[in-house]
């Protein structure tokens, strides 16, 4: 898997937590370059537009443009491992700023 980095925003498939459906929606690869050479996966976390609702674990994206969103949104502490080849198409890249924040986040998530 060599066509995507580590915070490029990226549209996958995502299979709601209770696999009643499945639905197109924005991710930021989360992945090191070097599970990218390993493996035929990537790690993403989710992309909502609900920033009303923030949870634990949640980022706010404040450079959403750039990163190719259509609307304000935020890093959800959601985080899946996919397919690189169900990855749809990428939309954009984060600023190094918010991927650093979604860094901070990710890790209270997980306790590192």
């Amino acid at each position: 898997m060599t066509a995507y980095s580590r915070g490029d925003v990226v549209l996958v498939g995502f299979i709601f937590a209770d696999e009643s459906a499945r639905k197109l929606r924005p991710a930021v690869i989360i992945s090191s370059p070097a599970y990218h050479r390993a493996r035929q996966e990537v790690v993403v976390a989710a992309i909502t537009s609900n920033v009303r609702r923030r949870l634990f674990g949640d980022s706010l994206i404040r450079n959403w443009r750039e990163a190719g969103l259509l609307f304000p949104s935020v890093v959800a502490g959601i985080i899946r491992t996919i397919k690189g080849t169900t990855i749809h198409r990428k939309l954009g890249s984060m600023m190094k700023d918010d991927l650093a924040a979604v860094e901070r986040e990710l890790r209270q998530c997980l306790g590192l």
